[in-house]
């Protein structure tokens, strides 16, 4: 929070000394009434006019709406959040507009403060009743049918405490710049002392945040998910197949794949599963996985992934998917399981784990292990598949989802690279900053629109938010390796990004996806604390909405592997079987 500076929103008159001006009110003395007794709970519930107006205009615009549903408490956050902003915006504004006008701070007019409180008496219930009506048609885009009335009560208590919060932390580094200006005048004069106080109070801020309290923040929750990492799924057992990670013969060790490594190598679909869905005869499909405690860093767990995939002959089969798992390792089930029934369990299937935290914390803290992981990954398999002669090579797909994208795509250099070097590709929901994603969007045709861009005429790489209804540009030849991006436009892992606090996005300003609400508009900070608040939820919500992948896979798969002789019925059959898959 900016400091407050006294100015035309004060109760009490006072002299200002500059952006961490005194608020001591008509005491022109050098003690702050903040220490004096009874004075100070008075001066910690005391506020400014140009805050409070900022307060209230930021809190209504925080109802607008966003990407996904919104329960109670969530608005609740976002509201106090966002009122906090407007607040310390509102009292910056005071302060510069004063020092252009080149006045003192003097007390408001004495209808200044009644007149923001009928204001807030109209605006509050107004822009509250407008946010649950948004709510509903979100709700109802997406079959969201859960509504917890109780929460929707509770959320201006849990938007005042949160902007108190916010308030009271703001004003503590008020005091300590003070403190420190204070002790720097023994030694230099009053505006030198100011500042160099700021300096150092900024300074210090942005070290204990980005430093103690993200870096503690991390190590303990690396250390809490470490012990998950050392439990196993309910029904989850060890393969007694020796064409998994951890089963016969393996070269890595059970106890080392790690909880999600684990769960991917001991399920899976079996032949049966695979024949009674296609109708087809089929193979035992390959699942290699190598955990952060089988060896001691990414290349090092690539190297022993791949020598596992070796043991287990799969460099023999049809079809060779490398897969760049998702922050604790997780490697998203359907995306693996429609590989394996479109390929008829022809099929070999290699990742490793980079990380013990979940995704939504990897996404903001782990990227660099992403891209190592997935660069050491797809270069060991590439090397010795590489070596084998043309007509005996399995044809070698990449896929990943989410941070697993951003990895995937760190092991190539553009378009070309993944054309030759691979026969198809399949990425779902990239994050906004991957590199060759962002490549694509931002060099698309300029007729098509940022939820579904058309690059190079749709030569190799392609984007679609529902491939069962068409890859686009369909009208162009689509002929070698394919590349794929699935993307819903009402992903917040796809359009978040730190541009959204100054920066209108294209996609805001086109006409919207099919499960975006046609009301949402780009504010100021508002609109990135919105699209903030929506990324640790994007995945409770329907399938085929937010970051919730799961049937697309299919036609997806079907686009980029294009299996012969697939029909129709057989996709649908499909579909079915990873709907419900976990």
């Amino acid at each position: 929070m900016a400091a407050e500076p006294t100015g035309s929103g004060m109760t009490t008159p006072a002299a200002p000394t500059g952006p961490g001006g005194s608020e001591t009110g008509n005491d022109t003395g050098s003690t702050d009434v903040a220490a004096r007794g009874p004075g100070r709970l008075r001066r910690l519930g005391h506020v400014t006019l140009p805050g409070s107006w900022g307060a209230l205009l930021a809190g209504c615009l925080s109802f607008t709406p966003s990407l996904l549903p919104r329960g109670g408490l969530i608005q609740g956050l976002v509201w106090g959040i966002t009122a906090a902003i407007g607040y310390g915006l509102g009292v910056v504004g005071g302060w510069v507009w004063r020092a252009f006008a080149d006045r003192e701070a003097r007390s408001p007019r004495s209808w200044a403060w009644p007149a923001f409180l009928v204001s807030s008496a109209v605006l509050v219930p107004l822009s509250f009743g407008l946010g649950q009506y948004w709510q509903h048609q979100i709700r109802a885009l997406m079959g969201v049918t859960d509504y917890n009335v109780a929460l929707v009560v509770l959320s201006p208590f849990v938007a005042a405490v949160t902007f108190a919060v916010i308030l009271l932390i703001g004003r503590g580094l008020r005091r300590l710049y003070r403190w420190a200006a204070g002790l720097l005048t023994r030694w230099v004069g009053p505006r030198a002392a100011r500042a160099v106080g700021w300096v150092l109070v900024v300074g210090l801020t942005w070290l204990v945040v980005s430093g103690l309290l993200l870096d503690g923040f991390v190590a303990v929750a690396d250390k809490a998910f470490s012990l998950r990492d050392t439990t196993t799924a309910e029904g989850v057992h060890q393969p007694t197949t020796a064409l998994r990670a951890g089963g016969p013969g393996s070269v890595v060790p059970w106890d080392t794949l790690g909880y999600q490594g684990r769960t991917f190598a001991g399920l899976g679909p079996s032949p049966t599963d695979i024949e009674k869905v296609t109708g087809h005869s089929a193979m035992e499909p390959i699942r290699v996985y190598a955990g952060l405690a089988s060896a001691p860093d990414a290349e090092a767990r690539a190297a022993l992934a791949v020598r596992d995939l070796q043991r287990a002959g799969g460099f023999a089969r049809k079809n060779l998917l490398v897969v760049t798992t998702t922050g604790s390792g997780w490697v998203d089930p359907a995306l693996v399981d429609t590989f394996e029934y479109l390929t008829g369990g022809n099929s070999a299937t290699v990742a490793i784990q980079y990380s013990y935290l979940p995704s939504w914390i990897s996404y903001l803290v782990d990227q660099s292990k992403a891209r190592e992981a997935g660069r050491a990954l797809f270069d060991a398999v590439y090397d010795p598949w590489s070596k084998l002669p043309a007509g005996q090579r399995p044809r070698l797909f990449v896929a990943g989802e989410s941070l697993g994208s951003f990895g995937g795509e760190t092991a190539f250099s553009g378009e070309y690279d993944l054309r030759n070097r691979t026969n198809g590709t399949l990425f779902a929901g990239p994050p906004n900053f991957n590199t060759l994603f962002r490549e694509f969007s931002d060099n698309r045709a300029p007729a098509s629109p940022e939820i579904q861009p058309v690059y190079k005429d749709g030569r190799t790489v392609r984007f679609t938010s529902n491939p069962a209804a068409g890859i686009p540009p369909q009208d162009q030849p689509w002929s070698g390796s394919r590349v794929l991006y699935l993307m819903h436009p009402s992903d917040p892992i796809v359009w978040w990004s730190p541009n959204l606090i100054l920066h209108r996005p294209a996609w805001m300003s086109e006409l919207p996806g099919k499960d975006v609400l046609a009301g949402i508009v780009w504010i100021p900070f508002v609109s990135f604390w919105q699209v903030t608040a929506d990324l640790p939820f994007s995945t409770g919500v329907p399938p085929g909405h937010g970051h919730k992948y799961t049937s697309e896979y299919v036609d997806g798969w079907a686009a980029v592997l294009q299996p012969a002789g697939v029909t129709e019925q057989e996709l649908a059959a499909v579909r079915q079987a990873v709907a419900n898959v976990d």
